[in-house]
């Protein structure tokens, strides 16, 4: 729902929650509203490109059963955490269900995730970000 009114507004830029920095995140980085990811997107902005020199990213596994696809239970689920550089804040995760960077079915007719190489997906938490204007072009 918030996505979807994320989108629909005029390009918003997003900052830090906790410490008001520039992310250089807007909403004309988002996924569309209906796209589907098979780790959900509930109460997260999901978006296409970050600017990573605001951001810190740290590496993170977890050992735990997991559900990824219909046939395929997992143990452990890799992921990116994404936290402010500013101030450290954890703002989200980077996960790797996101469109095809390849055209086709995959070696041996796989399903998607386990063999199609896919785009990252930068989950943003709803709360950990505030939705601010787009600054207006300087005029002359």
């Amino acid at each position: 729902m918030a996505m979807a009114m994320a989108s629909a507004a005029p390009v918003a830029c997003y900052r830090c929650a906790a410490c008001g920095a520039d992310l250089n995140l807007t909403a004309a980085q988002l996924y569309p509203a209906g796209f589907y990811f098979e780790a959900g997107n509930k109460g997260t902005l999901s978006f296409s490109w970050v600017d990573e020199s605001r951001l810190r990213f740290a590496a993170e596994d977890r050992i735990r059963p997991f559900f990824e696809t219909l046939n395929y239970w997992g143990i452990q689920r890799r992921r990116t955490r994404i936290s402010c550089d500013a101030c450290g804040r954890l703002l989200g995760h980077v996960y790797d269900d996101g469109p095809p960077l390849m055209q086709g079915t995959g070696q041996f007719g796989m399903g998607p995730s386990q063999v199609i190489p896919r785009r990252p997906r930068y989950r943003i938490k709803i709360k950990a970000v505030t939705a601010s204007p787009a600054p207006a072009a300087a005029g002359y």
